[in-house]
């Protein structure tokens, strides 16, 4: 999984062909066939694996719960320790309807997590605003700055957007 991850990454699950996994993971389509019984249920384990072993969540459980954790979930983002590009599971939005319908379910479960992660957060910092308002905008900026790193490499303006937003988010 962890070399079929990144083929899945870049191309895409509808672009990803059988060679290209091969070629990543060494493994022959007989090989990979009795690993796992098709390519959508090869995806569906790399989209698992990365929600269970990404970073970034850890974050948005540290004490105190607030806006610091936010940040730092925010600036996570734009990269990861893969060398890819994003967030796996925001890139893979893009091309929901071609995705088996277990990784839907799977996307699906993961943004319910982490928006009450985001909430529990936000909650703790009393913001004027609706709590519920403001997750919503914090997962919309999340998945915005996921899919902009996949067009520009530099975080230090990703950085600077952050900032820029959670200076709007401590005033709201």
């Amino acid at each position: 999984m962890q070399k079929a991850l990144p083929v899945f990454w870049k191309y895409g699950f509808a672009r990803t062909t059988l060679p290209d996994l091969e070629l990543a993971t060494g493994v022959n389509k007989s090989g990979l066939y009795s690993e796992f019984e098709s390519k959508e249920a090869l995806f569906l384990a790399c989209l698992r694996y990365y929600l269970d072993t990404r970073s970034g969540g850890a974050f948005l459980v540290a004490e105190p719960l607030g806006w610091d954790n936010i940040q730092k979930f925010l600036e996570e983002a734009p990269g990861c320790a893969l060398d890819q590009r994003g967030c796996f599971s925001v890139n893979s939005m893009r091309e929901l309807s071609g995705l088996p319908p277990e990784a839907r379910k799977v996307i699906v479960d993961s943004r319910a997590k982490l928006k009450r992660l985001l909430k529990a957060n936000i909650a703790s910092e009393n913001p004027k605003m609706d709590v519920d308002v403001v997750c919503d905008l914090v997962a919309v900026f999340f998945s915005g700055i996921c899919i902009e790193a996949n067009l520009n490499t530099d975080r230090s303006r990703a950085r600077h957007k952050i900032e820029n937003f959670m200076q709007m988010l401590r005033a709201a």
